[in-house]
């Protein structure tokens, strides 16, 4: 008999934030390369604004974990949420001014930081049952809200255009600020009276801890598999253009892959918590290799159905490795959860950056197709060895 995996009240209360946060911002990012085009930017300009989101959710990280000690997290994690509240009202007044522009994705990269280091202490300050479960819920909200809020924001923009989603999108996110300052306020991780000095040396504790033999490889495997990411999240919907896919086919594509593989993620959940998190994230990376190599090398041949298959066995390979990382950073950090959560939020980030900027520029030596074949080789053959050195482990 069908059941969903079991989630405890702090996995709730984050996975809840997180999906109502994803759905408000994704009325409109997924349209958001689309229209910087339709706006005369460059694939390097779309490459550059996404770079300026995501670094700073990982450069201010760790002043954000130490604020984890003296500010109690819920109130920087509904900050947070403020803040792309504000994004999305700046995004309606100041989107013809390019300097104001390119501030407002800074300010959504420091609201993005804020939320997301301080909803991990959470989760990593908690004595969470399996830490991989809990961080598969967590992360498969990005998928929920997926499945819904590109159809809804398609529709509001189609009737009322871009400065109607955006003001939609405020006003999910001021309420979804003030519900989690209220669920969350009495059941915030205990705050300590610690220094900038005492914190900086935890952080080089974790360093050394990330280092090591048992951890330093998945962690490497991990921002492999982040770095495609953050390629995919930049450009996946213009290799799509590129193929004669028309806006709306792209819509049906991105909500019916939501809405499919909203069921599959509670199957993921049951499978992670069922092993170590360094095979958790070795065989996300071999399923994700496998999925993007077809990706590339079929790029010529894809078809809705094609790549709809492939999608969604790059989604679950993403939630494995994802919530395996996270896992893994959990149990081997435990005694540095405020510092864990800001390295665990720098990781995703700084690929994310990465793989945008780079992105940009190997799209146009050697296209999409060889990308995601190499890409693909890649993550497969670091998955495979992450198999060899986990046998080696148990």
């Amino acid at each position: 008999m069908f059941s969903l995996p079991k989630i405890e009240p702090i996995t709730r209360d984050a996975t809840l934030s997180h999906f109502f946060l994803m759905f408000g911002y994704k009325l409109f990012s997924a349209f958001f390369p689309l229209y910087l085009v339709s706006k005369s930017f460059s694939i390097m300009q779309v490459g550059y604004t996404s770079f300026l989101i995501y670094l700073p959710i990982a450069l201010f990280a760790p002043l954000i974990g130490f604020l984890n000690y003296k500010i109690k997290p819920s109130v920087l994690l509904s900050l947070g949420i403020f803040g792309y509240g504000i994004y999305s009202l700046g995004m309606i007044a100041f989107v013809e001014n390019n300097i104001i522009f390119y501030i407002l994705q800074i300010i959504l990269g420091i609201s993005a930081s804020l939320f997301f280091v301080s909803a991990r202490n959470f989760l990593m300050s908690a004595q969470l049952e399996n830490p991989d479960r809990a961080f598969g819920w967590f992360y498969s909200a990005n998928s929920y809200a997926d499945a819904f809020a590109p159809a809804v924001g398609a529709l509001v923009i189609w009737k009322f255009g871009f400065p109607a989603v955006f003001a939609l999108s405020f006003f999910i996110q001021i309420a979804n600020s003030l519900y989690c300052f209220i669920k969350l306020k009495g059941k915030n991780p205990k705050t300590e009276n610690i220094n900038a000095k005492q914190s900086a040396k935890n952080y080089l504790k974790v360093v050394q801890i990330i280092k090591s033999r048992s951890a330093g490889f998945y962690i490497a495997i991990s921002f492999m598999i982040l770095l495609l990411a953050g390629f995919n999240n930049t450009f996946f919907v213009l290799f799509l253009k590129n193929l004669g896919w028309t806006q709306n086919k792209i819509l049906l594509f991105s909500s019916l892959l939501s809405l499919t593989f909203l069921p599959i993620s509670f199957w993921v959940i049951k499978q992670v918590e069922k092993f170590r998190s360094e095979k958790n994230i070795s065989r996300g990376s071999q399923i994700l290799g496998v999925f993007v190599f077809l990706m590339g090398g079929l790029s010529h041949f894809l078809n809705f159905y094609y790549a709809f298959f492939i999608s969604i066995g790059q989604n679950i390979g993403g939630l494995m490795s994802g919530s395996g990382r996270s896992g893994l950073m959990t149990t081997k950090l435990k005694e540095y959860p405020q510092e864990s959560a800001a390295v665990d939020t720098v990781f995703s980030p700084l690929a994310t950056a990465l793989g945008s900027i780079f992105g940009g520029f190997l799209i146009g030596a050697i296209g999409y197709p060889l990308l995601f074949v190499f890409s693909g080789i890649l993550l497969f053959s670091a998955g495979l060895a992450g198999v060899v050195k986990s046998k080696k482990l148990s």
